[in-house]
């Protein structure tokens, strides 16, 4: 019952890299030495303990390390280049195509096993707050987080500005109990980390949404019919959601597999854990799912209102062109130059035509207004 606890404590809060075999290892040398190195950090851990050296390790001395005394190492790379993690993978007997997807990044959420490591890909999703959505609002940022995991190492590669794993690991260490259960408990509190800001996200957009379909369905001015929103903004909505179920869809058999399938290279223990991330990532994909049928809805009904709003426009011209029609037809008949006309020469011609012009526009006025039409 402890170990749940602890668990939940720290969860909660282009070309094809050339593995040649050979004796040496090497790391990039040709970056501009006022460049950070794409490592990170580089620890060994052993019994759920930070094992300190008193300088900082490279990967191959970490490993030496782990194969002489035991434990494992984790290694953090962020953005690393060919030369940079060439040396790496082959310290660690990376499967190539594991690599180059690694390397060249944009890859979907998967898991895939090789003999000796499974090569797991999050996509990380971070909102971006606005004070009000428009046409070309960001909601969303995607980043990359692409894990080895193997029997005595573990390495993460980051791709993009969000998702850092430092606070991740501190929390981590902070409970020996689950560090000591080795890579796949690092790998299970990644993978809740990273559906847990899913469900962060998911509650902001859900914000977003209501707050365009309050515009859309609220009354017009004097009470009449919303003329609706700017469709572009419901289209960026939608643009945005779309990255969101990309993010999210993808990841929900990878995390049935963790949790259902017996790994060799996952703790028992840690296994049914999995679970538990699987359950938010279903539950999450069933809401963007449900965003993406709702925009789908208040687009239309925008689109509809603006028809509606649009018909009582013409109504309303039509209307008014139904009434000025009668005083056009009487200065029309009394313009033509004939002459004998009824009335043109008699006293009280203008006056009478005048108000029977006027009684007729106000009856056509009453009776269009009656309708609904002014």
């Amino acid at each position: 019952m402890s170990m749940i606890r602890d668990l939940r404590a720290v969860v909660r809060p282009s070309s094809r890299i050339s593995l040649r075999k050979d004796t040496s290892t090497s790391y990039d040398t040709t970056r501009d030495p006022a460049t950070p190195s794409a490592v990170v950090d580089c620890a060994v851990y052993r019994d759920g303990a930070r094992v300190e050296s008193g300088k900082p390790l490279t990967p191959h001395e970490a490993m030496r390390l782990v194969r002489r005394d035991g434990g494992f190492v984790w290694i953090g790379l962020h953005e690393p280049t060919e030369a940079e993690f060439a040396g790496i993978a082959t310290e660690f007997g990376l499967h190539p195509l594991a690599v180059e997807d690694a390397v060249q990044a944009h890859q979907r959420p998967k898991l895939e096993r090789y003999d000796d490591s499974l090569f797991t890909v999050f996509k990380t999703i971070h909102y971006v707050e606005h004070d009000r959505l428009t046409a070309t609002s960001e909601v969303v940022e995607t980043g990359e987080v692409m894990c080895f995991t193997g029997r005595d190492f573990f390495i993460t590669v980051r791709h993009g500005g969000q998702g850092s794993l430092r606070a991740l690991r501190r929390r981590l260490q902070d409970d020996p109990e689950l560090l000591a259960k080795g890579p796949s408990a690092v790998l299970h509190t990644i993978a809740d980390h990273v559906v847990d800001g899913y469900i962060a996200v998911a509650d902001a957009v859900q914000d977003d949404i209501d707050e365009v379909e309050t515009e859309v369905f609220s009354p017009g001015r004097g009470g009449g019919v919303s003329r609706g929103v700017d469709s572009a903004r419901i289209y960026q909505l939608k643009r945005e959601v779309l990255e969101f179920k990309r993010a999210v869809a993808p990841l929900l058999r990878p995390m049935l597999l963790l949790s259902e399938r017996p790994m060799r290279l996952v703790d028992p223990d840690i296994q049914k854990y999995f679970r538990d991330v699987a359950d938010h990532v279903a539950r999450v994909h069933e809401q963007v799912i449900g965003f993406d049928e709702l925009l789908n809805s208040i687009l239309q009904a925008n689109l509809a209102q603006a028809s509606v709003a649009q018909n009582e426009d013409m109504r309303k011209i039509t209307a008014w062109a139904a009434i000025i029609a009668v005083p056009t037809m009487v200065c029309g008949v009394y313009g033509m130059n004939f002459e004998y006309m009824p009335e043109l020469h008699w006293k009280y011609g203008y006056p009478s035509i005048m108000g029977v012009t006027v009684l007729l526009c106000l009856g056509i006025h009453r009776t269009l207004k009656r309708n609904g039409w002014l």
